[in-house]
């Protein structure tokens, strides 16, 4: 088979790998028919993010069902699923309480796609056919009628939008209307997600970016979009804010628009030591959450929701055949889907 590997930050190639196969009674082997973007893919490719060449990427995506091992129930040959990026058990401790990322049957960090980074590489989903070790566990059908490029990022970005705003529906919902606000600080993907589960929770957002497309889009979603954050004492404090843009400075401003007793979310990554303001954060009770996306063990609720309401296609920046991909890839500045 075909499979997209990295061989540089502005390079990339098809290469041929092994077909994988079923070895196990609960395995499969799905074919991606819409790969995403994550926003660390496009970080590598404009080179915010270093990353040693050679592997093969993409870990968002829907896919086809293909082949299925003798013991597995939950999915059929011909199912459309998402696969969720981090590959895990769904019978250890740690997944039975919705731990899915430090799943105890893997290595920490096991996952599809960014191989430097992970404890077990399940290989990239730009490939032919991907094998998923725990079909059961893993895969997840969406309805028929749902486009497949609107949900392309379900395995990841798409959840750590959620995971910002979606933990405090209730806290939101509990709130006088004119106190129901969420505050945004976006970059790439993550934050327009969060925008855009905000809304649909009922809140009135507050989305601030430096670009217009993603600005454009913010105000599709049903945000209110700001192209400068405003003075520190601009902003009224609000009970969730979400930071996304992995930089320091912006990360305060976000903490000091948090009201007291209220959350913070911040997504980034940083390579670096960050300064926080504990103190104030303490005397203001503020509640500062951090870490990696749990993204299987909230798909399900974020399918059901979208069910409902809401649309995520404006996200997407860019659509992109499949045989484009080795071109394309390197050159990413946004929420890119690839489909065959």
């Amino acid at each position: 088979m075909r499979q997209l590997t990295l061989d540089g930050p502005d390079a990339c190639s098809w290469r041929d790998a092994p077909d994988p196969t079923i070895a196990g009674p609960g395995q499969a082997l799905v074919r991606p028919i819409a790969v995403a973007c994550c926003d660390l893919d496009v970080a590598v490719s404009q080179g915010r993010l270093p990353m040693p060449p050679g592997h093969a990427v993409g870990h968002e995506g829907i896919a086809e069902v293909i082949d299925v091992g003798s013991n597995v129930a939950g999915v059929c040959i011909g199912d459309r699923v998402v696969v969720p990026f981090q590959l895990n058990c769904g019978t250890c401790a740690a997944c039975r309480r919705g731990v899915t990322g430090s799943c105890a049957s893997l290595p920490l960090m096991a996952m599809y796609g960014m191989a430097p980074l992970a404890g077990l590489d399940g290989g990239g989903f730009m490939a032919d056919v991907i094998l998923v070790p725990y079909a059961d566990a893993m895969l997840i059908p969406f309805p028929s009628g749902v486009d497949p490029v609107a949900i392309a990022s379900m395995s990841d970005n798409i959840p750590d939008g959620w995971r910002a705003v979606g933990p405090y529906a209730q806290e939101l919902a509990g709130l006088d209307a004119a106190d129901r606000r969420v505050l945004v600080m976006g970059r790439l993907s993550i934050g327009l997600y969060a925008a855009a589960f905000g809304v649909a929770l009922g809140a009135t957002v507050d989305y601030v970016d430096t670009d217009p497309h993603r600005l454009a889009a913010a105000e599709k979603l049903g945000a209110v979009a700001h192209d400068r954050p405003k003075p520190d004492k601009g902003w009224d404090p609000y009970p969730v804010t979400v930071h996304t843009t992995a930089d320091a400075g912006v990360l305060a401003a976000t903490l000091r628009a948090t009201w007291p007793d209220g959350v913070c979310t911040d997504t980034g990554i940083y390579l670096g030591a960050v300064e926080m303001p504990m103190l104030p954060m303490y005397t203001r009770g503020v509640r500062f959450v951090t870490g990696r996306v749990n993204a299987r063990a909230v798909i399900p609720e974020i399918l059901e929701l979208l069910s409902r309401t809401g649309d995520l296609a404006p996200v997407v920046e860019r659509v992109v055949p499949w045989d484009e991909a080795a071109e394309v890839w390197p050159t990413m500045t946004g929420k890119t889907v690839y489909t065959r």
